[in-house]
Formats: structure tokens, sequence, C-alpha cells
């Protein structure tokens, strides 16, 4: 899907009319995916990943309980401090509050995900991703008729 931007005013008016599947405020921006899109996108048989952050998580849990939140984890926190320092675009500071973000979202996704891949080679944890959709997407088209998942919170890494 494409990226698509609108004023303050029709942001909010998505918002309180129920337009939206998840949005969460972000340095002083809001962001946000519009719930009619992935509606469309599932009943055409397709799978729709989200790429969001834990706040929207939730959100879309909420909204829609039997979807399934997998969430990518680095293999390590000095692995995480080692790829953004790596990237040389980011300053102290800024990698300092995103490692303090990082804390609290690993923390969350273990408690909140239904999986969790660990992200120590990037070949293989793409294919772990794709092989969670294997299955068909909803063929109804009903948000709410996700695949039901377990009631814990299995971890996997692309090195199983």
């Amino acid at each position: 899907m494409d990226y698509w931007f609108v004023g303050q005013d029709e942001f909010t008016d998505l918002v309180d009319s129920g337009g939206m599947l998840e949005w969460a405020e972000y340095g002083g921006y809001r962001y946000g995916t519009p719930r009619t899109p992935v509606v469309e996108v599932l009943e055409a048989g397709t799978h729709v990943i989200l790429d969001i952050e834990n706040d929207g998580a939730h959100q879309v849990k909420r909204a829609c309980p039997r979807s399934v939140l997998v969430f990518l984890m680095p293999p390590s926190r000095d692995e995480l401090e080692r790829r953004l320092r790596a990237r040389g675009d980011t300053s102290e500071a800024d990698i300092d509050r995103r490692l303090a973000v990082a804390d609290d979202q690993m923390l969350d996704a273990r408690d909140h995900y239904d999986i969790l891949v660990v992200n120590d080679e990037l070949e293989g944890a793409i294919s772990e991703v794709v092989s969670i959709l294997d299955g068909p997407a909803i063929p109804d088209g009903d948000i709410a008729a996700f695949p039901q998942t377990g009631s814990g919170t299995p971890t996997r890494s692309n090195t199983e």
C-alpha cells in the first residue's frame, strides 16, 4: 500500500469516526492505518502485514482479536546498538532514545505478541515471517475473523 497524507482535521475525523484501524503519535506526528483499505485487501483474499509500533499493534488486537501479532526481535540489545551505530546517520542522543524505546517495546512484545521472530540473520528472518503467512488469507474478508492463535507467545528464531 502507499502512504496517504492528510491534514490534522481529516486525521482527527478519521479517528473519531472509526476510520482508523490503528493510530499513534510519534515524534509530534500522528501515523495510522485506515481501516477500509485493510478490509478491502482481506476481502480480496490477500494477507495484510502492518509495520507498526506496539501501541498500534495493541489497537489492532483489540479491534481484531484473532489477528496475529509478530514482533521482529534483535538477537540482543548489544547487537541492536551495534546496528544503530553502523548506520552512521544517528546521533548519540537519538541512539540512546531509540534503545530506551526498544527496551520497552521488547518487554511489551514478550507479554503481548503472538510470535517473536529473532532477526539474527536477515534471510532467515524473512523466511520465518513468510512461513507464518503460509496459510490462506481471510476468505470472507471479515476483519474480526483473522486466524485464531495459541494462548502463549512462541518465540521463533531463524537459526532453529
